[in-house]
């Protein structure tokens, strides 16, 4: 079977600070920004890969997606943490922008287990709407 993670949904107060902080601090481009901006898209998207992208989707949503999914109470369910993986480069330019915007790194590792094995170092931090976002990169 050959399988892919197509999209992840996070819940967040206010879209476009969310957008923000995925685009500037992050540096994920942005899917449908344009069209959110304009009213025309109901949620935006940010890239992961070419497979994968994280929809930002308004909290007061809810409703929606229950009736979307048919699954009644299925909006909302807790995420502890979703984790990307950047190249050490990366890595360390996304450590400094955090900084730079005054975002706190809430809790570090080395020698964590993942989808391509171990990781010399992994770093966690919050988005705005306090999901919790791991980085990691691999040897």
């Amino acid at each position: 079977m050959d399988v892919r993670l197509d999209h992840l949904v996070c819940w967040v107060s206010d879209q476009l600070r969310a957008l923000d902080f995925y685009e500037r601090v992050i540096g994920l481009p942005g899917v449908r920004a344009d069209e959110f901006r304009a009213g025309k898209a109901p949620f935006p998207s940010v890239r992961i890969t070419d497979e994968t992208i994280l929809d930002l989707m308004r909290q007061g949503a809810a409703g929606q997606v229950d009736e979307g999914t048919g699954v009644k109470g299925s909006a909302g369910h807790p995420v502890n943490h979703f984790c990307l993986a950047v190249g050490q480069a990366d890595f360390e330019a996304l450590r400094a922008r955090l900084e730079r915007h005054g975002v706190p790194v809430t809790g570090t590792g080395a020698g964590s287990f993942g989808a391509q094995g171990i990781s010399p170092e992994v770093i966690y931090f919050p988005d705005p709407d306090d999901n919790v976002i791991e980085v990691r990169y691999y040897a």
